[in-house]
């Protein structure tokens, strides 16, 4: 497949992109609403949840502001290299399960959002100070 006819395939599942797309494909956490799909020889991550989706994208937003000096940027304007984007997307999924349960394996983004709510309340309440640090200790930072 010739990278035109990929870019068209991809720009039409776009809309439901996984936020945690990468951290899911390399097996560091898991999710319920996560749907594989390939597109030549490649494999994406789609949501199959639109409320779970927002919810998603809005912690990898949340996870962007609160990452920076984690990541050593003054601030996140673009996208991040690969291995920043994992550091962030990985050390934070397992922060915030660590925050949960003592444990950092990330069985259901889902699961895990939803709890966190529970125990936490709104996304923009989670203590991102004691997630950033965790995700340091549990997910190797540089």
């Amino acid at each position: 497949m010739d990278e035109t006819a990929y870019r068209q395939i991809l720009s039409s599942t776009v809309s439901s992109a996984c936020p945690f797309e990468k951290s899911i494909l390399s097996s560091c956490a898991a999710c319920s609403n996560a749907e594989k799909r390939n597109i030549a020889e490649r494999e994406i991550v789609a949501c199959n949840n639109a409320q779970a989706l927002e919810r998603c994208i809005a912690l990898r937003n949340l996870f962007r502001t609160n990452f920076t000096f984690a990541l050593g940027r003054p601030h996140i304007d673009g996208p991040l290299p690969h291995a920043q984007e994992m550091r962030m997307q990985c050390g934070g999924l397992k922060g915030l399960q660590v925050m949960l349960d003592d444990s950092d394996q990330v069985a259901d983004v889902a699961q895990l959002l939803e709890k966190s709510q529970q125990k936490f309340g709104s996304l923009s309440d989670f203590p991102f100070e004691q997630i950033v640090r965790l995700a340091k200790t549990r997910y190797k930072f540089r």
